[in-house]
């Protein structure tokens, strides 16, 4: 029966949207289950801003059905409630300067209708949460980039939804801001939120992430696990260097079934090579590399990362 599941914390079936001739999101069948961090990836203009904005309600659908926890999302009152319960953090969510972070955030408490005794203790919390205690009567003008993101998030979970949408969250960031970020989003996963977030930062999806979806001219390509992506996407590479003869290393190489293809390194005597081989079969290439009289100096093996299999999907599916 259609996102009864207990499991499942977002679901849509046939979801589309049609701006006047263009269509922005195709037919997404979508389910992700509750406690999750989704992520979603794709070029600009795949529909993924499109398809979070008809998630939070903040987009009609043209076609198709939406659950949150079961229940049907309509943009109608008659779910308030079900609305109050999702946080929404759009990529260019303004923030008002002249408030203090403290007021900031009690502004938004009271407009989710929490009353002062709740209030208070949710402020003190979500402050502590995003790193920004020490911030709480500071302006927000005075603020950095990487604090006022996270004032943002903090805005965004006041209410304590239970599915929160960050829409390109990390856009912008320096490296040390993202990670702050990733450590707030991996609290809240830990107390059992489901969080769906889109970023072209496709490491940081790779560190936060159980599942990930790909969308390409407003289709969902790929939705599973990341576990399974990599393990069906993902090329495995060797990187071996010698002391000896690259020519002889080379020979050896084209000797075996597994290699099927190689580059040289560009810093060391050695190369690159694509294997299709199990680990038993990479320790029998160098057992018998070392056997032949090839003077190995370095044997490890590497996968490809989230952002590589993101572009070889995108060249074959362009083939």
């Amino acid at each position: 029966m259609k996102a009864n599941s207990e499991e499942i914390a977002i679901a849509t079936y046939g979801l589309s949207k049609q701006f006047d001739r263009y269509l922005a999101v195709n037919t997404v069948e979508l389910q992700i289950n509750r406690g999750e961090v989704y992520g979603l990836i794709g070029p600009n203009g795949a529909g993924k801003t499109t398809l979070i904005k008809m998630l939070a309600a903040a987009e009609e659908p043209t076609t198709g059905e939406i659950y949150i926890h079961g229940e049907k999302l309509l943009r109608d009152d008659s779910n308030l409630r079900l609305k109050q319960r999702l946080g929404y953090l759009p990529d260019d969510f303004p923030l008002y300067d002249d408030l203090t972070v403290a007021d900031y955030l009690d502004y938004f408490a009271r407009l989710y209708g929490l009353h002062s005794s709740r209030r208070r203790r949710r402020v003190g919390e979500v402050l502590e949460l995003v790193q920004l205690t020490g911030k709480r009567h500071s302006l927000i003008a005075t603020l950095s980039r990487g604090m006022k993101q996270r004032l943002s998030l903090g805005r965004t979970i006041i209410h304590e939804p239970i599915v929160l949408l960050l829409d390109e969250p990390v856009s912008g960031l320096d490296p040390i801001a993202r990670q702050s970020f990733r450590e707030i989003v991996g609290v809240l996963q830990s107390a059992g939120m489901t969080i769906l977030i889109s970023s072209h930062v496709l490491s940081d999806l790779a560190q936060l992430c159980t599942s990930v979806g790909i969308m390409e001219l407003g289709c969902l390509v790929e939705s599973t696990s990341l576990k399974e992506l990599y393990q069906r996407l993902s090329r495995q590479y060797l990187l071996i260097t010698t002391l000896g003869s690259l020519k002889d290393l080379e020979t050896r190489l084209r000797q075996c079934s597994f290699v099927e293809e190689w580059e040289p390194l560009p810093d060391n005597n050695g190369f690159k090579v694509q294997f299709s081989g199990t680990v038993n079969d990479s320790s029998q290439l160098l057992r018998s590399l070392v056997i032949d009289g090839v003077s190995v100096s370095g044997f490890h093996s590497v996968e490809e990362d989230l952002e590589s299999i993101f572009l070889n999907l995108g060249h074959r599916q362009a083939s």
